[in-house]
């Protein structure tokens, strides 16, 4: 029997894995973020990486105290950590509508990437342990919005608990003029991305 686990409570990771139908159990990581980086690609594998290898510890260190109940199993454990970066900036989730409003003119009219890191841990059977850990960026031009188009999108409530105070998958949708690169890597969890490395080693996702 194998597991997969996302350590990730977004449900906008969660929906993604459902999509290409994977079954998996939802374990989010709870520890503090340390970030000692400053170039966006590297925050993001930095911090996916803090998250899958703690989530991935809760689950071995589980296994090795209730081995009577808990069955022997490969582990993969998905972490991700998601950035927006204008300028060499990473924008981050906003403070509050002021500061949406400050990233959201940042962005209008203006190409921006959007980072994604990843890290999946294994674990077989025995205990061993191997992990990848990469990135995918993705550029999305904006249409240019004006303040009262910026003030209509913030009064939505939908940038409050996004990466630079948008989703591409909802009601910001008509502001996006394009994209360069993986869709799906913008929403939150590059899935092509990770399909492909895991298979460049040997590993079906869909027989895990």
């Amino acid at each position: 029997m194998s597991q997969i686990i996302l350590a990730s409570q977004s449900p906008r990771r969660k929906e993604l894995l459902e999509q290409i139908g994977l079954e998996f159990e939802i374990c989010p990581a709870k520890g503090e973020e340390v970030i000692t980086k400053t170039i966006p690609e590297e925050v993001v594998m930095e911090l996916s990486k803090q998250k899958a290898e703690e989530v991935a510890s809760m689950v071995s260190s589980f296994g090795e105290e209730h081995k009577d109940i808990t069955t022997p199993s490969d582990i993969l454990v998905i972490g991700a950590d998601t950035v927006v970066a204008y300028d060499g900036k990473i924008l981050g989730k906003p403070v509050d509508e002021a500061d949406a409003k400050r990233m959201l003119t940042m962005l209008s009219g203006n190409t921006h990437s959007v980072f994604t890191g990843v890290t999946l841990v294994l674990i077989d059977k025995s205990g061993r342990a191997g992990e990848l850990v990469f990135y995918e960026k993705t550029n999305v031009k904006m249409h240019a919005m004006s303040e009262a188009e910026i003030d209509r999108y913030i009064a939505t409530g939908e940038p409050m608990d996004k990466a630079g105070s948008y989703g591409i998958q909802g009601k910001c949708a008509i502001y996006i003029e394009k994209i360069d690169g993986d869709y799906n890597n913008v929403v939150g969890l590059p899935i092509a991305r990770i399909y492909q490395e895991l298979k460049n080693i040997g590993i079906d996702i869909h027989l895990w």
